[in-house]
């Protein structure tokens, strides 16, 4: 029994998980591949290929969509509709998990858009999300990206050497982010900023930063994500830290562990340059417990000015930021840290987390079935890590599956 607060099987006693029990070790079977297709991007390949050519061209587009809302969406996303999604929060409120709200929308490098009219429409998909993340939960948070919103190509350049016509987009793009950071003030939202490559990151946290200066002064609305896979993470997160009590605001970190490793190793040795990450798993996880004990003392001395979310599904990092939060007496409820996993993740450890009174929220992408499944296909290729550690769910699943169907006590 890992959590002495509450053992980790025991949340598939609860009245509401049992029925879902079935569905959820059918779909971890099936995204846990055979050793054979687990490394690189074998696996989630299969996985695209199958989800969105061989399946949809031999069942049929509805029948293929109704399929996937039964399996793997269903598992997965919250769903399409304004109805379904409420329906999805208040099922997890119900576990004592709050929701975490993403629009599963971003732009890489090399995908141009004519015009202004597709970030515009993602402006009203966020705000929506916004008016979605407000439903009786206690902190509401959204995530966002800033791609979404601004072209990936203009965060790819130097701010200061814009032509007319992308210093005009760039103009639109920081109009764009403060409606956005404006409404969810309104709202009462926090909203998370994703990090994303090494190419984007340095225009996305300045652009983050900035909208920290401006609506940051009373809470921590406005929040940066840091990932630790990356070698200069502490550096930066602490620098950062610095920059924002100087400007005397308030900031919010969201701390990953990252998930474009392979990318930028490819990227790295093509362009000759350094490689960014760090050189092992056991070098990220140290990484990511220094990031995690530098944001737990600076929340112990800010006093409400620096708050947390510790987005992991790694087990020892979650007990470690247990451990310390009751050693520094830190409000598990109430206070400044919070704990954040996928859905459909890691559910041991988010219903523990939730049943035992801490604030815990789930990653929730929505959306039609043709928006999301790409979207999570993505997320398949850059995180192998957590394809990998649902084999462990998957084992207590079987374990539970097998003790019912024998009638064992």
């Amino acid at each position: 029994k890992l959590w002495k607060f509450m053992p980790m099987p025991g949340i598939y006693h609860m009245p509401n998980y049992i029925q879902s029990l079935p569905l959820r070790f059918s779909c971890y079977s099936f995204l846990n591949p055979p050793t054979t297709l687990s490394s690189g991007h074998v696996a989630s390949w299969v996985l695209e290929v199958i989800l969105l050519s061989i399946s949809r061209r031999i069942l049929g587009q509805q029948l293929w969509s109704s399929f996937l809302r039964l399996t793997l969406y269903g598992q997965f996303v919250a769903g399409e509709t304004h109805g379904e999604i409420k329906e999805t929060l208040q099922w997890l409120q119900g576990l004592g998990v709050r929701p975490l709200l993403a629009v599963p929308i971003e732009e890489d490098v090399g995908q141009t858009r004519d015009g202004e009219e597709w970030y515009e429409k993602n402006t009203h998909a966020m705000l929506t999300c916004l008016d979605l993340s407000v439903g009786g939960t206690t902190n509401p948070m959204m995530q966002l990206r800033v791609t979404a919103l601004m072209a990936a190509e203009l965060c790819d350049l130097n701010f200061d050497c814009l032509t007319q016509e992308e210093n005009q987009h760039f103009q639109r793009s920081l109009h764009r982010l403060n409606s956005v950071a404006w409404y969810a003030v309104e709202k009462g939202v926090r909203v998370l900023v994703d990090a994303e490559y090494t190419y984007v990151n340095p225009a996305v946290t300045l652009v983050t930063l900035a909208m920290m200066a401006t609506w940051n002064t009373q809470h921590s609305w406005i929040w940066n994500t840091y990932q630790a896979y990356l070698k200069d993470t502490l550096d930066r997160l602490t620098q950062d830290a610095s920059l924002t009590e100087h400007l005397g605001v308030c900031f919010g970190v969201k701390l990953v562990r990252g998930a474009y490793l392979e990318k930028e190793r490819k990227l790295a040795k093509e362009k000759g340059y350094p490689d960014p990450v760090q050189p092992n798993w056991e070098a990220t996880n140290d990484s990511y417990q220094r990031c995690l004990d530098f944001s737990l003392d600076q929340v112990s001395k800010a006093r409400g000015s620096f708050e947390l979310i510790v987005a992991t599904h790694n087990e020892a990092s979650v007990m470690h930021a247990v451990q310390r939060m009751a050693e520094m007496g830190i409000d598990k409820a109430a206070g400044p840290v919070s704990f954040g996993q996928l859905l459909g993740m890691c559910d041991q450890v988010s219903l523990a987390l939730g049943q035992a009174g801490y604030a815990i929220y789930k990653s929730i992408p929505y959306g039609s079935v043709e928006e999301v499944i790409p979207y999570l296909i993505r997320r398949a290729q850059e995180n192998q890590s957590v394809l990998q550690g649902i084999r462990k769910e998957r084992n207590l699943l079987r374990s539970e599956l097998r003790r019912r169907i024998l009638r064992r006590p």
